[in-house]
């Protein structure tokens, strides 16, 4: 079994604040328990966030920042897509919100955008990419598949970086990014006077008014075969943690402590094998199974470290 927890904590204030009072003793028990692996150290203006890194890793995709295949694996799964080879990625409507001095992305995905507004709008989109040899294909409501030479190579912000941010430091800079770039401010364009955008207003919904590229890259020739079990992924802290809601933050990782984390606990002093991941906005730490060590044995006797202090390093 592996856990693998995104957002367990974060650098911003209002988070940092609260770390010293979480009250987290299961997790804190089975950290002792476990061996610590070498740290995957990153920074919080790396492409692709910890936990993405951590998940692709875990599952024997190539980990490169920018360039996690998300697309091409989806469009692997896929029988009607699957013999297509190269490179993919996910192209997600989004509501971006311009100041004078800088523009943010508001929204993404877009919420409550029907199944039906979204193929309208691939199919007006579509033709502006095929004249760049890029073709779309659904995938879910808001959210595209991207076929084309120009994302080989092409590394591209998650999503979860860009929410609530300035999007200056988080657009491609690759060499053929300037094709991208461009259909983005033609979509732009397509969007402002788009019916869909009408009745979105009307209803008090907000307007779609660009699109986001991420998931780039293709598949490796081969892949571990069989393909590794998927970690368990926790989804409560992220969501908190992008609304910036830390109080809900801080009552979802007290919930994952006393169920997940106390699960793993119980799996482990049956003898079962158990990995967990913890991942913050600019580290990932890793612990698993393993005899512990002479150190181990010393520390735990005279008291681990409090958890808190591991999740500031995060």
């Amino acid at each position: 079994m592996h856990l693998l927890i995104p957002y367990a904590a974060s650098h911003a204030k209002a988070c940092v604040a609260l770390l010293p009072g979480l009250k987290l003793p299961y997790l804190q028990k089975l950290s002792t328990c476990l061996a610590a692996q070498a740290r995957d150290f990153g920074n919080e203006m790396s492409w692709s966030p910890p936990h993405e890194r951590a998940l692709a890793g875990a599952m024997g995709l190539p980990v490169t920042d920018g360039q996690l295949p998300w697309a091409a694996l989806e469009a692997s799964k896929r029988p009607e897509l699957a013999h297509l080879q190269g490179a993919w990625a996910f192209v997600t409507l989004c509501h971006w919100r311009a100041t004078t001095h800088e523009v943010t992305m508001r929204q993404i995905p877009m919420r409550d955008l029907s199944a039906a507004e979204s193929d309208t709008l691939l199919a007006a989109m579509q033709p502006f990419f095929t004249q760049d040899s890029i073709t779309l294909y659904p995938s879910e409501a808001g959210r595209w598949l991207a076929h084309g030479r120009v994302f080989d190579g092409l590394p591209s912000a998650s999503p979860d970086r860009v929410l609530g941010r300035n999007l200056s430091p988080w657009m491609p800079t690759a060499t053929q990014a300037s094709t991208l770039i461009r259909l983005v401010s033609e979509m732009q364009m397509l969007l402002y006077t788009h019916p869909i955008n009408d009745a979105r207003e009307a209803r008090g919904a907000l307007t779609v008014n660009a699109i986001w590229f991420s998931g780039t890259g293709a598949l490796p020739d081969s892949r571990p075969n069989p393909a590794p079990a998927h970690p368990v992924m926790t989804p409560t802290l992220r969501e908190a943690a992008l609304q910036d809601d830390w109080a809900s933050w801080a009552s979802a990782w007290h919930q994952i402590d006393a169920t997940q984390v106390r699960q793993m606990l119980d799996a482990q002093t049956r003898g079962e094998s158990v990995q967990l991941t913890l991942c913050g906005e600019r580290h990932a730490q890793s612990w698993v199974s393993q005899t512990p060590t002479l150190k181990q044995k010393i520390r735990n006797i005279f008291g681990a470290p409090p958890i808190q202090g591991t999740l500031e390093q995060l």
